[in-house]
């Protein structure tokens, strides 16, 4: 069973070739906004590397958002197109949750831009709190480990290796059903902040 997974929701660019549970071929870049220009050449490094064909992969996974417009919006038309040539089964996950990575007790955080954040709070598979758009100030942080902008919570940024994540969540993947009504996650503002 060979898997393409493909993050192009925020700063990185990540693409991974996992076959029988292990990672053959990764690439992953910091190329904010520049995503749309390099994921091709990086798909076509990881497929070099592994010396695999695109048309041998059985199933891709994407992260799903929340992130930039945009971002996700790459990953996500991949994926459509190559579940509808190949044909194959598409997953996708929640890239908070990616970024989590099954790790313990963390809130993983990243620039919503406007004061606000996209949040999402998990314990190892567990969900603790679903993704949201929140304001900064609303957020308390001192009982989680922190991953992702954490600079916006006066703590470092770590963003953890994310083509290890692909395969640390891999039970985390929701199969989409029908790949012509795949939607990136857009998250509505907090209702505290919208007030």
């Amino acid at each position: 069973m060979l898997t393409l997974c493909i993050d192009t929701a925020y700063k990185y660019l990540t693409c991974v070739l996992i076959k029988d549970g292990r990672i053959i071929s990764s690439y992953s870049e910091e190329c904010f906004k520049k995503q749309s220009e390099e994921v091709f050449m990086a798909l076509k490094k990881v497929f070099a590397k592994a010396s695999v064909s695109p048309e041998s992969i059985d199933s891709i996974c994407i992260s799903e958002g929340p992130g930039s417009y945009t971002g996700v919006r790459i990953a996500m038309t991949i994926a459509k197109v190559i579940g509808e040539i190949l044909p194959c089964d598409v997953y996708t996950i929640s890239t908070l949750r990616l970024y989590a990575a099954g790790r313990e007790n963390c809130m993983v955080v990243m620039d919503a831009r406007a004061n606000r954040v996209y949040c999402g709070i998990y314990d190892r598979d567990r969900i603790i709190m679903d993704d949201t758009a929140v304001a900064i100030n609303e957020l308390d942080c001192k009982d989680y480990t922190v991953i992702g902008d954490g600079a916006l919570l006066g703590k470092e940024n770590y963003y953890g290796d994310l083509s290890e994540a692909f395969l640390k969540t891999r039970n985390m993947w929701k199969k989409a059903d029908n790949i012509s009504y795949l939607t990136p996650k857009y998250l509505k503002e907090s209702e505290s902040y919208s007030r």
